[in-house]
């Protein structure tokens, strides 16, 4: 066992709600996929081949509840909801990208094998 660190800053709570809603399965996907422009349901459903339907809307109501998507009804024969970014989405959609954008450096067909964290 390690000697406890007497330097080390503890771990906003704040960031550890974060982390908690991050690490769910399909989360960063969904708001990679509202940040590509899905919207309604299906188009999510098109843009995460995989996800079952269930797991989908307890993403999305995980994301509303965080404020990070806006549920919107839209009026129309029929009604429909659509889903998009709130500012605060729109920040985290950032980093998301970025994240894809580090994970992917060196990839391609000509890079040498390497795992995303050396």
């Amino acid at each position: 066992m390690s000697p406890r660190c007497r330097s080390c800053t503890p771990v906003p709570a704040e960031m550890r709600a974060t982390a908690t809603l991050l690490e769910r399965r399909w989360t960063l996907a969904t708001i990679y996929a509202a940040a590509g422009g899905a919207a309604r349901f299906n188009e999510f459903r098109q843009s995460l081949p995989g996800v079952s339907p269930t797991t989908l809307s307890e993403r999305l109501e995980q994301l509303e509840a965080a404020r990070i998507v806006e549920r919107r009804l839209v009026p129309g024969r029929p009604p429909h909801t659509e889903y998009v970014l709130t500012r605060h989405g729109e920040q985290l959609a950032r980093a998301v990208a970025g994240l894809l954008e580090e994970g992917t450096k060196g990839s391609g067909p000509d890079a040498p094998d390497r795992q995303l964290l050396d």
